[in-house]
């Protein structure tokens, strides 16, 4: 493991782990869920929305989330992040917190619109190829 290699002590490590772990599914959230607007979530909508749950946000207190620097980062926190995005607050809480729904459902759409796109460009690029051939590369495409 490379942290023992720094030289840090086991609890250093568990919270830079914890940190990145964080920032990974903050950066998830942000990707995958869209603000009421329609377009990705910007700080100042972050900051409102976690206004109206009770909780301020800096900006600094952000930047620091969503690049995985480590901080002591009070539950409210990520409480009143967690109802911004309208997901399950367990799974900021909780280091094994299982991915929302919501977050599975957008990942599956967006999966599936990738493929679609991958066969009509395949289609377009390949011209006219026999049936089988086609149902071979469908195949290949629905293997995650």
């Amino acid at each position: 493991n490379t942290m023992d290699d720094l030289g840090l002590s086991p609890e250093r490590a568990a919270a830079l782990r914890r940190a990145e772990t964080l920032a990974r599914k903050i950066n998830l959230l942000l990707d995958v869920i869209m603000s009421d607007s329609g377009k990705p979530f910007d700080y100042a909508a972050i900051r409102d929305g976690a206004q109206k749950a009770g909780y301020y946000l800096s900006r600094t207190r952000w930047s620091l989330l969503k690049s995985g620097k480590e901080q002591v980062v009070p539950d409210e926190a990520l409480r009143a992040i967690a109802a911004v995005f309208d997901v399950n607050p367990d799974y900021l809480l909780l280091e094994d917190g299982s991915l929302p729904e919501r977050v599975e459902a957008e990942l599956e759409l967006l999966r599936s619109m990738r493929r679609a796109e991958v066969r009509s460009f395949a289609a377009r690029a390949l011209g006219p190829v026999d049936p089988e051939a086609l149902k071979a590369i469908a195949k290949i495409l629905d293997e995650d």
